[in-house]
């Protein structure tokens, strides 16, 4: 059965993933560092050291086929990708082999300007609306992925 790894560090919806994998009887596992701990009944945690990239090195090595990883990193995005896992967003958006290069260069070209001294408006506030999204696709992709293979 494929499981549920959460990005815990700073994921707005830690709580509803957790709801919605009980829902399923999927296990779902927490991975975050040591600034950011955090223990959810109906999850296990997973603690990392704190560093750069620390917590994706470790879910990216956990992930298997079929399991879903919630993230807002369109690089881990692109490594569970590779490893046939289904990255999704805190808004409800599935990372895809159709998108994740656009992301990716979108994220390049931010940083570009934010090196050279450029600066870019920052994510607008969490609205209800965003977790109403995020759940309704979350139960979407989990539907698809208990469907038998035909």
């Amino acid at each position: 059965m494929p499981a549920i790894l959460i990005d815990a560090d700073a994921c707005p919806v830690v709580n509803e993933t957790i709801q919605i994998a009980k829902q399923h009887g999927f296990p779902c596992i927490l991975i975050c560092d040591t600034a950011h701990e955090m223990h959810r009944e109906g999850a296990e945690t997973i603690i990392v050291s704190k560093g750069a990239d620390a917590v994706d090195f470790v879910l990216v090595n956990r992930v298997q086929k079929n399991d879903i990883v919630v993230t807002q990193d369109y690089g881990l995005a692109a490594m569970v990708l590779a490893k046939q896992g289904h990255p999704i967003d805190q808004n409800g958006r599935l990372y895809t082999n159709e998108n994740i290069d656009q992301l990716l260069y979108a994220r390049h070209n931010a940083q570009k300007i934010r090196m050279s001294g450029g600066r870019l408006r920052g994510p607008k506030k969490r609205a209800k609306e965003n977790n109403i999204r995020f759940e309704k696709s979350l139960q979407e992709l989990i539907k698809k992925l208990s469907k038998p293979v035909e």
